[in-house]
């Protein structure tokens, strides 16, 4: 709810914003009890809440008590950190960015427009983002060097240190150096994956200005990740995963990202941050995963002996389930249905549904996005990092928006304790080993 929404927006005369005990806690950076004790003390005023569970504080009370107590951030005591954002909100089954149904906003715009928006609040049809000579061709230098077997986040991450490398100004943490760096740095990642010169080929200003076509990043990306020609259709499941994968709350290469911008670490550390924490096989990785199964569900004619194998060796089965939902995965039936249109996806697509269903004979697993990317990757033939590869380069710009908000927060203000289980100081100095 926002501030404007606790306090009746337009329509009348404000509302005093009213805090639960949590949140008062939260704000004070204390524990739970430690805000009745407050209470007790006289230091704070509480009322029930509404149909008598729990207590409700007064927020320009508690703020009030928070200037004099010199606390504004959440203690390790107080539990999880918690960080204010204006991005993403997951609710219900659904994802929204800026309270608008994020789904919907990728099936109408493209990748750089719904990033933009995101960064900005300011919609700009046909926008296109444009790497400079000089950061493109530091990052093809960088990633040339590196080994052939190297994989695209290998590649993504030295492209984003010769990107920085080139821009003098990275240490610009002010909102418009910021935003010009971001739209540099997208296509230069993008680029510095492919062979091509600056703009991937000649169709990449296409006239498209929403999620029906293909143009932009997700024209210049697909060249780098398969041999096959691109088509409307296909691109535009392409460029609508781009934009459905810009943020999703607070996954854990966000929170390494806004652990850096709390550093004050410039846009491309932070990018590099959340590089780092991707490429886990518990994140953005999940998708390689996901497209070997489902390649070997084709290769054997069905899920069944799939499935079993994964479950026999007591592994998950990838591409099933979400922790933020307990139905499908927006996201998924988003891809799902844009992959419809696509003739050349239909046996990938089939093969996807048989292992929902098979599954589901057991364990109620609905589809997730490492799903629908793998149908995306193995039909238009595509290698098993390419899901990879399409969640890094989204993920830039959510990065890079909490980056954004984290800027505008107070530096270094994370700061967990860390608990000590080591042995009881004194110990004796350690002698050399036998």
């Amino acid at each position: 709810m926002t501030d404007q929404e606790r306090s009746g927006g337009d329509s009348g005369p404000p509302v005093a914003r009213r805090l639960t005990t949590r949140e008062t806690a939260e704000r004070l950076g204390v524990k739970p009890e430690t805000v009745y004790a407050y209470v007790s003390r006289g230091q704070l005023s509480s009322e029930r809440a509404p149909g008598g569970r729990g207590s409700t504080f007064d927020a320009a009370e508690v703020d009030a008590l928070a200037r004099r107590t010199g606390r504004r951030e959440p203690s390790p005591a107080a539990g999880d950190l918690v960080f204010r954002t204006a991005i993403t909100l997951v609710e219900g089954d659904r994802y929204y960015f800026r309270g608008v149904d994020a789904t919907e906003l990728a099936r109408r715009h493209s990748y750089e427009e719904v990033a933009e928006w995101l960064w900005t609040g300011e919609l700009r049809p046909g926008i296109r983002f444009t790497a400079p000579a000089e950061a493109l061709d530091a990052a093809r230098r960088a990633v040339g060097a590196l080994p052939a077997h190297s994989g695209s986040t290998d590649r993504l991450r030295v492209a984003v240190v010769a990107a920085a490398a080139a821009d003098p100004l990275r240490f610009d943490l002010s909102p418009g150096a910021v935003l010009a760096g971001a739209r540099n740095l997208i296509p230069t990642l993008v680029g510095a994956l492919s062979a091509e010169g600056p703009g991937g080929g000649p169709d990449d200003d296409g006239d498209r200005g929403g999620g029906d076509g293909g143009g932009g990043s997700a024209r210049r990306l697909w060249s780098s990740l398969t041999a096959r020609p691109a088509d409307d259709a296909s691109l535009a499941v392409l460029d609508t995963a781009l934009a459905l994968l810009i943020d999703h709350d607070l996954a854990a290469s966000t929170l390494a990202a806004r652990f850096a911008a709390s550093a004050r670490a410039h846009p491309y550390a932070v990018v590099s941050a959340g590089l780092g924490v991707l490429e886990g096989p518990l994140h953005g990785a999940a998708s390689g995963l996901a497209h070997r199964m489902l390649a070997e569900v084709l290769e054997r004619g069905g899920a069944a002996p799939v499935v079993s194998d994964h479950l026999r060796a007591g592994r998950g089965v990838p591409g099933l389930g979400h922790r933020l939902y307990t139905g499908e995965d927006p996201r998924a039936r988003t891809l799902f249905d844009l992959l419809a249109r696509v003739p050349w996806a239909a046996s990938a697509l089939e093969a996807a549904r048989d292992v929902v269903t098979t599954t589901a004979r057991h364990v109620p697993l609905h589809a997730n996005v490492d799903l629908a990317l793998a149908v995306l990757s193995v039909s238009a033939r595509m290698p098993a990092e390419a899901g990879e590869t399409v969640f890094a380069v989204a993920r830039t710009a959510g990065w890079i928006a909490h980056a954004l908000e984290e800027y505008a927060e107070r530096p270094l203000r994370m700061r967990p304790s860390g608990r000590y289980e080591g042995p009881r100081p004194p110990q004796p100095l350690p002698g050399p080993a036998p």
